[in-house]
């Protein structure tokens, strides 16, 4: 089997396990302890709850002009990961309802922990089938769509998405469950954009300084960091001088400020979120870290 298939099947495989987890969370948490949810899944608990129609049979059903709607918008691959997972997400509904622990974890008698596992396993199940390219259809489809073209985070994606649904559950639900579906559904939103973005974050620094040959030096060797010159020129002064650029880790953060505050105080230094790191010395080749010894 080449490399790229066994890749696919990976992304196949990681797809159906994210929801695997979304769907036990909705038939084990969020439907016993009359918590809703947003978009599809909230709606098809809308119909489960008047009409009880099966959540899985509803979920399936919803999706399809969705699913022509990603046709037009997402690649045949994308098109059919989504499929794949629309189709797992709707088993799932009906399969866990046929297993004994659900009914067994009752946490009706505390609203708050249920909004916390809730919004948890939601987040960790999106953010998998996400992270490996798919969707479990419904809005995840109109969030992909937003983060292809517009960089948009599918997580306030779905925020906004499921305040939508919120607001027509109230015609079943009191308030009380809805501001706990809300806690749940921010959770969810924060969990499954940091399980996307992956836990390899780090820290971009942008170095201003006449004394950029010293600080880069002290970089490489206390810190045993690679760095960047980047061209720059004085906005007021016109004068053309290098600006460092070089990415860290968050725990050596404190290490590259006292390194530049030892060599130039009034260096101005920015400081940058970065959410995930690939290449050499974090994914790959890590280099030892050294504690820095100010002298």
């Amino acid at each position: 089997m080449s490399k790229f298939n066994k890749h696919n099947l990976l992304e196949l495989l990681m797809i159906m396990l994210g929801c695997a987890i979304y769907g036990i969370s909705l038939d084990m948490i969020s439907a016993p302890n009359n918590l809703t949810d947003g978009g599809i899944s909230g709606i098809s608990l809308l119909l489960r709850h008047f009409w009880g129609i099966n959540m899985g049979l509803s979920s399936l059903l919803l999706n399809i002009p969705l699913i022509i709607l990603g046709y037009r918008y997402m690649g045949k691959r994308l098109l059919a990961y989504t499929i794949w997972g629309t189709l797992w997400l709707s088993f799932f509904l009906w399969f866990w309802r046929l297993v004994p622990i659900i009914s067994q974890l009752n946490l009706e008698h505390d609203l708050f922990l249920s909004s916390i596992m809730a919004g948890t396993l939601s987040g960790i199940g999106l953010g998998l089938v996400f992270r490996y390219n798919g969707t479990s259809g419904g809005t995840d489809i109109i969030a992909r769509i937003l983060q292809m073209n517009y960089g948009i985070s599918s997580g306030k994606v779905l925020l906004i998405c499921d305040a939508l649904v919120l607001f027509a559950s109230l015609s079943y639900l009191d308030i009380k469950h809805i501001m706990y579906t809300l806690v749940a559904s921010f959770i969810l939103s924060r969990v499954m954009d940091a399980v996307q973005q992956g836990t390899t974050s780090a820290r971009g620094l942008l170095i201003i300084s006449n004394k950029y040959q010293e600080i880069a030096k002290m970089i490489d060797l206390k810190l045993d960091r690679g760095f960047t010159y980047l061209e720059a020129q004085g906005g007021y002064s016109k004068h053309k001088r290098p600006v460092i650029y070089l990415v860290v880790s968050p725990r050596e953060l404190p290490a590259i400020k006292d390194l530049i505050a030892a060599e130039d105080p009034k260096a101005f230094v920015s400081v940058i979120k970065v959410h995930e790191a690939v290449g050499e010395g974090f994914t790959y080749k890590q280099k030892q870290r050294h504690f820095l010894i100010r002298k």
